[in-house]
């Protein structure tokens, strides 16, 4: 099955990635990655890390002549910025006096404080390090490799965002991929325009005043069948599993599908989406008329667009910061203040759609199985063909 595991730290030489249960025969590229990594870097808001880093995957194992071997998949992105931390971020040698950098005053809404009084640290960078969200280009590449897998199943990835701050886009109406194409388009990510000019007005204002601004992005899957996770187990659901990607993702706070919070306030007419049957069609000619159950329905896909709703909170790293306490004195000091964004919303769609896209990755093998992509399709295929008759 497919899993992977990370590793690196913010300022450390690299970041890498293994991943585990790739079917052997599918087509990977470096560039195919690299693309999803650029879409990450975007945004209006972002900090001058972004200025620096360029990011580029490098895969050491796990592939020949542009193809899968079934074995472990390895990659890396080297962090560029490694270079002016080498002192800082020594793997084993000692770091001068002037390379300390202590951080010793907790920043609120981080890992530091937590981080450090569980893994017993006394410097917060132990902690703030492998914390930063600079570990999100990591999944971001895995979930590069799971979008060229569902690609081999003519499912496809999308996202938006809806609200940067106070600043809200209208209820946006269309197709899930026209809304996907246009957002691409935009700077905050945002498929309406005269709502991006308002986010990005509210993004420089924030900045202006030394802070930060959070949001809320939509993420969505098309070109699925019903049948993916279960309803069985609690842990084989679907959307418990989505809802856990997306809130891994650092700064997010909340998840919703389709309609969302905003069910609880209608009736159940209102709701639930009749079911509709046109012959010939696929999926078993069964559909849905609405989409408000976001494609998942008892803990299984429907076979409709998945539509996941995420709300993220401001970056906690403040050019005006927040009172703390410094751990040596216990006296009230300003918190540590480490180069950041000031609106990371836009690359946080990017990234759920990584989350997205590793846990279709997982529902769809365990549903078709294999050891090589040519095995799965093929199951695909009968399965298919028994909805067909249904």
């Amino acid at each position: 099955m497919f899993r992977y595991l990370t590793a690196g730290e913010s300022h450390g030489q690299a970041l890498s990635m293994i991943i585990e249960g790739l079917p052997a025969g599918m087509s990977l590229s470096s560039q195919r990655i690299n693309r999803e990594l650029a879409r990450r870097q975007r945004g209006y808001g972002r900090g001058g890390r972004m200025l620096i880093e360029k990011d580029q995957v490098q895969i050491t194992a796990g592939l020949r002549h542009g193809q899968t071997l079934g074995t472990p998949l390895a990659m890396s992105i080297e962090n560029r910025d490694w270079l002016n931390w080498q002192d800082i971020m020594a793997v084993e040698k000692k770091p001068s006096a002037r390379g300390k950098r202590v951080v010793r005053c907790p920043r609120p809404g981080h890992a530091d404080l937590v981080g450090a009084l569980k893994y017993d640290r006394q410097d917060f960078r132990d902690i703030l390090e492998r914390a930063s969200a600079r570990e999100t280009a990591a999944r971001v590449a895995v979930g590069a490799v799971a979008k060229v897998f569902l690609e081999c199943f003519d499912i496809a990835l999308g996202s938006w965002v809806t609200q940067i701050g106070a600043a809200r886009a209208p209820q946006l109406t269309g197709a899930v991929k026209q809304l996907a194409a246009r957002a691409e388009k935009s700077d905050v990510h945002c498929p309406d325009e005269k709502s991006a000019e308002h986010m990005r007005r509210a993004i420089t204002k924030a900045q202006n005043a030394g802070d930060t601004l959070g949001g809320i992005f939509s993420i969505a899957a098309w070109g699925l069948v019903p049948g993916l996770g279960s309803h069985v187990h609690w842990d084989r659901r679907l959307d418990m599993r989505l809802a856990g990607a997306i809130m891994s993702i650092p700064a997010i706070k909340g998840v919703a599908f389709g309609l969302g919070f905003q069910a609880a306030t209608l009736a159940g007419s209102q709701v639930h989406d009749s079911i509709t049957y046109h012959k010939g069609a696929s999926n078993g000619g069964f559909g849905r008329k609405t989409n408000h159950a976001g494609g998942v329905e008892g803990g299984i896909s429907t076979g409709e667009v998945i539509l996941v709703q995420a709300a993220m909170k401001p970056i906690a790293t403040l050019k005006k910061p927040i009172l703390s306490i410094d751990m040596s004195s216990k006296q009230r000091s300003a918190a540590g203040y480490e180069r950041s964004d000031i609106c990371a919303v836009p690359a946080a769609a990017v990234v759920g759609e990584a989350m997205l896209a590793i846990t279709l990755v997982t529902a769809w093998q365990e549903k078709f199985g294999g050891d090589s992509i040519s095995e799965i399709r093929s199951h695909w295929k009968t399965y298919q063909k028994y909805l067909a008759k249904r």
